[in-house]
């Protein structure tokens, strides 16, 4: 049974959305006021919905599938706290089914011939690089809008948000149907993800931001799968982690070529034509090099199964499809500087505690001073 919050409590909830959404610009998408709105109620919605999952795992209505994975989240909770320095607290105790596939959709929108973000500032978050909306309708609504103004746009899907600690008073951020029933190593690594966006988070820089908590991630589900996980979810994750470095690969790849033409080509008006010709080139090899890589996966190996099916691909089918400019770099902030945080982990001992307290003084710097500071421990290149 589900409770309705205290009018005081749903108050405080409504100023603490409206923080974390902050202002909309004007005259975008759905205006400020509508933007606050639907980013107030779909927030309490969704916090109205969720309940504890002791009290789920209780009910004798739901599938043994959902009970065991509930019980597996209470498991990863808790190591999270043991194990990887992650926050105890409210978060990620209770479970909500929104009975829809995505909890947000986000806008993000980059220029025809740079690898850049579109931004949009907040109060409490800073400038980022993607605007959130509860209602697909809505997204697509601020993205043919930017479109409009000669931006590339992408609407997509997210399974699950952070806010940052900020909600813990009310029962924190909750599971949600969303991302649930993922296989257990990437059900694991989002938990992580999200939990780490609540140790550090420094205003305005969604690059940092995101790698590190997905540093964090790959580390805390790596320890995870060798310590907790079954030998078959040990099996699925390393094929899943496999198709994941080589996609990652290849989008990097593209990046660099792209933003090569970018950087060499400034987009002038007699040369725009030939601009466009090199940038529609390397998306077409960017496809044609996925194509390959698609069928290697979906290929029978040696007489066993394949490495993934049509199901497991469809994912990066579609990002394939609709990539452009804005998809890239909103990509490139989940993984460019991971591997600087994955060196600042080894360099502090792997000891988490120092590796957060690392990284707080890295979120304290101006943002050149801390993104230089992370390129400097970034590998060489091969």
């Amino acid at each position: 049974m589900q409770f309705p919050l205290a009018p005081a409590r749903l108050a405080a909830l409504a100023l603490t959305a409206l923080a974390l959404t902050g202002c909309a610009s004007t005259g975008s998408g759905t205006g400020a006021i509508g933007y606050y709105w639907q980013s107030l109620r779909g927030h309490v919605q969704l916090m109205q919905a969720a309940e504890p999952i002791d009290q789920w795992i209780a009910r004798d209505d739901i599938s043994p599938a959902l009970r065991e994975r509930l019980q597996l989240a209470q498991r990863a909770r808790a190591f999270a706290v043991a194990e990887l320095g992650l926050p105890d607290n409210a978060s990620y105790r209770r479970y909500a089914d929104l009975q829809r596939p995505a909890a947000v959709w986000n806008v993000v929108a980059a220029p025809p011939y740079e690898l850049k973000l579109h931004t949009w500032c907040f109060p409490v978050t800073g400038c980022i690089g993607y605007r959130g909306y509860f209602s697909e309708a809505d997204a697509q609504a601020e993205a043919a809008q930017l479109a409009a103004q000669g931006l590339e746009v992408e609407v997509y899907g997210v399974p699950a948000y952070s806010t940052l600690g900020y909600m813990n008073w009310a029962g924190g951020d909750p599971l949600l149907n969303t991302f649930v029933a993922w296989p257990e190593g990437d059900f694991v690594r989002l938990l992580f993800h999200e939990l780490a966006h609540q140790v550090v988070y420094a205003e305005g820089d969604t690059l940092f931001n995101e790698s590190f908590a997905t540093a964090v991630e790959r580390i805390g589900v790596a320890r995870w799968l060798a310590t907790q996980a079954t030998e078959p979810a040990r099996a699925a994750a390393a094929t899943s982690e496999a198709r994941r470095h080589a996609f990652r690969t290849l989008t990097r790849a593209a990046r660099a070529r792209l933003k090569a033409i970018y950087e060499q080509n400034e987009p002038q008006a007699q040369a725009e034509s030939s601009l466009i010709a090199m940038k529609t080139g390397a998306m077409e090899a960017f496809r044609a090099d996925y194509a390959k890589l698609r069928a290697q996966w979906l290929a029978p190996q040696d007489g066993t199964a394949p490495l993934a099916t049509t199901a497991q691909v469809a994912g990066y089918d579609r990002w394939v499809a609709r990539a452009n400019n804005a998809s890239f770099a909103a990509q490139a902030a989940y993984d460019e500087l991971v591997p600087a945080f994955e060196a600042l982990h080894a360099r502090e001992g792997g000891d988490w505690p120092r590796f957060y307290d690392a990284v707080r003084q890295l979120a304290r710097q101006p943002q050149p001073q801390r993104q230089e500071a992370l390129r400097a421990l970034l590998p060489a290149p091969h």
